[in-house]
C-alpha cells in the first residue's frame, strides 16, 4: 500500500482511513490480500467499486491494464496519483448493475466489500451483469463480511452503530446467487486471531462456464 496520504479523490465514508488503524486495520488488509491471491492474471481486470485505487499497485503486477468503475471517487484524482508512479488506469463513475464496458471484456471482475451493499434482490442482475463483462473462462473474486454479532461489533467500532442499514445482504445472499450465474471454483472462510473467533470474511472464487 502506499503511504495514506498519498491516496485521493474519495469522500470521508470511504474506508481507506481503517486500513492505517491498530488491530483492526490488519483485518482490513487481510480480507484484500485474500482477494488478490485469487485473481489469476491476464490482460485486463475490472475492479467494481475501486475507490481509492488500495489494489492497483498488486493489479499491476498481474493484468496488462487496470479497469475501475465507482459511483462516488473523483476519477480524475485517483487517475492522477497512479500516472504519477506510470500507472496508468482506466477509472469511469458507474455502478455494479450497469457496468459501463463492453460485453466478453475482462478476465477477472474484482468486488470487495461491495455486494454487501445491495439488496437481496439485486444480486442475482448484479452476478449476470458481471457475467456479460467477463471474457468466456474469465473469472470474478468477489469479499463479503460474514453476518454475525462479532462483526456487527467491530463495525460499531469503527463508527456504525447498525451496520444492517449499510448492509442489506448476507454472504449467504451472496453466494446463493454466485452460484445461479457461475460456476464455483472455491468458497474461503477469513478467521483472524488464530480462528478463536471464527470467520469473519468470505471471498467467493467463480467462473464463467
Amino acid at each position: 500500500m502506499l503511504p495514506y496520504k498519498h491516496y485521493r479523490g474519495v469522500n470521508r465514508d470511504d474506508p481507506i482511513r481503517f486500513y492505517y488503524w491498530p488491530i483492526i486495520g490488519a483485518l482490513y488488509r487481510r480480507r484484500v490480500e485474500l482477494c488478490l491471491a485469487e485473481c489469476k492474471g491476464g490482460e485486463r481486470v475490472l475492479e467494481v467499486g475501486s475507490g481509492s485505487g488500495v489494489t492497483f499497485l498488486n493489479l499491476h503486477q498481474l493484468y496488462r491494464e487496470i479497469h475501475g468503475v465507482d459511483l462516488t471517487a473523483s476519477v480524475e484524482q485517483v487517475r492522477a496519483t497512479f500516472q504519477a508512479m506510470n500507472i496508468d488506469v482506466h477509472l469511469r463513475k458507474g455502478n455494479i448493475l450497469q457496468i459501463p464496458e463492453p460485453g466478453g471484456f475482462f478476465d477477472t471482475v474484482l468486488l470487495i466489500s461491495i455486494l454487501e451493499h445491495l439488496k437481496p434482490g439485486q444480486q442475482l442482475p448484479a452476478f449476470q451483469e458481471v457475467r456479460r463483462v467477463l471474457k468466456p473462462g474469465g473469472q470474478v473474486v468477489y469479499g463479503v463480511p460474514i453476518d454475525r454479532p462479532f462483526m456487527s461489533f467491530m463495525f460499531t467500532l469503527v463508527g456504525y452503530a447498525n451496520i444492517h442499514d449499510y448492509h442489506l445482504s448476507t454472504e449467504e445472499d451472496v453466494r446463493e446467487a454466485a452460484r445461479q450465474v457461475f460456476r464455483q471454483e472455491r468458497i474461503i472462510a477469513m478467521k483472524p486471531y488464530g480462528g478463536i473467533l471464527g470467520a469473519v470474511y468470505e471471498i467467493g472464487h467463480f467462473v464463467k462456464a
